[in-house]
């Protein structure tokens, strides 16, 4: 589904609507929410927004659990980092309690040594959930079903830290990988969550602005076999729902 806006502002106010109301059913069904943030610039103002008093209120942060979708290989006090920016425009502003937040941490020896532990991470989270939840142990192994992802789509067609022509496109088992220096801008090594992953997700939220990518949108509704041969966002299918939240200025 596609839902059109003039500019990002009035995208930015749809898509807390739709977090709000997405946390609050999961909290109702199961006691708690997983939801996976969007890095860049693009989200910026969805989390401004969302912290904000007459948001903030309606949204349940005690039993809400924030991860990443991909995180820069920077200091977490790097102002080109995802979570730097998540936790400057919305964590750090509402009450949510800090073993909640699981940041991709940056800290370790190499990349690969923090997509490792952070996929180690999110299994042992799921596992230990699953058993409050009384569902079965072998659930550990499964791709986990995260209420809410949050993704944006570059001009090339990327989404999260997934880039075209990528070997980690094809990636089946990982639920995380380290993506080398030299793509994307800034061009430093990358942690990022992997498609089956992603996929798995009950609701998935694009938010995209401007005109380039509002036609590469088009691109990949119009001809999607094609699209999901040259562009990582087309390959973002769901086993829930799939909504973009297009501006047509930023």
């Amino acid at each position: 589904m596609v839902r059109e806006f003039v500019n990002i502002q009035q995208a930015s106010s749809a898509a807390v609507k739709h977090i709000i109301n997405i946390a609050g059913s999961a909290v109702r069904d199961k006691g708690f929410c997983t939801i996976v943030l969007a890095g860049g610039s693009t989200p910026r103002e969805t989390y401004e927004l969302l912290s904000a008093d007459a948001y903030a209120e309606q949204m349940p942060w005690q039993q809400s659990h924030f991860f990443w979708g991909d995180e820069r290989w920077l200091p977490p006090d790097h102002p080109d980092s995802n979570y730097c920016m998540a936790h400057t425009a919305l964590l750090s502003r509402v009450m949510v309690p800090a073993n909640n937040i699981h940041q991709i941490t940056t800290g370790h020896r190499t990349p690969e040594i923090s997509a490792d532990l952070y996929e180690k991470h999110l299994r042992d989270f799921f596992y230990l959930m699953n058993r409050a939840s009384q569902k079965n142990d072998a659930e550990k192994m499964t791709i986990p079903g995260f209420d809410l992802v949050l993704l944006g789509m570059g001009t090339d067609g990327h989404t999260a830290s997934l880039f075209p022509g990528s070997h980690l496109l094809e990636e089946k088992t990982k639920w995380v990988v380290a993506v080398p220096a030299g793509i994307g801008s800034p061009p430093v090594a990358r942690i990022t969550l992997t498609l089956p992953l992603l996929n798995g997700a009950k609701n998935i939220i694009f938010l995209i602005s401007g005109k380039r990518k509002r036609a590469l949108l088009d691109t990949i509704l119009a001809r999607p076999a094609e699209a999901k041969a040259l562009y990582p966002a087309a390959r973002i299918k769901p086993g829930g729902t799939l909504l973009w939240l297009a501006a047509r200025e930023g």
